[in-house]
């Protein structure tokens, strides 16, 4: 496999690989590194590449192991949260706020979840894969899947209800 090929195959899915890392280990400098040690994996065995069905599901479920195992090893103690801002330059600057504080609630929600629902909310509400191709990179079947993404949306529903609703009678 050429430089060529090898890039025509993983630039399309890199950006998904740094935001399902991003959303496991939370630091931008984190996922980044991630992101690189796992394209240098792919490199490093291009020669294998062919053989997988789906490199881009390959890739993720690489992408989730090294995150799990970063988070694991006594570096997670280092890392450091990093959150970026949904911006929107065409709203009012309080609505602005609003949305940004809207997000920042919804991310932090996220990062208490268990880490299959972290996983799973991430890899459907943001990378949009297909139940049965996140069942594969989370060796979960579909259903599991459903429930697993149908619990992480109650709870973020729950706590969202619960902090906007705080002192309101």
């Amino acid at each position: 496999m050429t430089q060529t090929e090898f890039l025509n195959t993983v630039m399309p899915f890199k950006d998904k690989v740094f935001r399902l890392a991003k959303r496991l280990l939370v630091s931008r400098e984190e996922a980044e590194d991630a992101t690189q040690e796992v394209l240098l994996k792919l490199w490093s065995n291009k020669a294998k590449m062919q053989e997988y069905k789906n490199v881009e599901a390959f890739s993720m479920t690489m992408t989730k192991n090294f995150c799990l195992d970063k988070l694991k090893s006594k570096q997670a103690q280092n890392l450091k949260l990093v959150h970026s801002n949904y911006q929107d330059h065409k709203v009012s600057l309080q609505k602005q706020l609003e949305l940004n504080d809207s997000v920042d609630w919804v991310s932090k929600i996220i990062e208490e979840l268990p880490e299959q629902q972290k996983m799973v909310i991430q890899l459907r509400d943001v990378e949009q894969y297909e139940f049965d191709e996140i069942g594969k990179m989370l060796d979960m079947n579909s259903t599991a899947v459903r429930v697993a993404l149908s619990r992480a949306r109650k709870a973020i529903r729950e706590k969202l209800t619960k902090t906007h609703n705080y002192g309101v009678n």
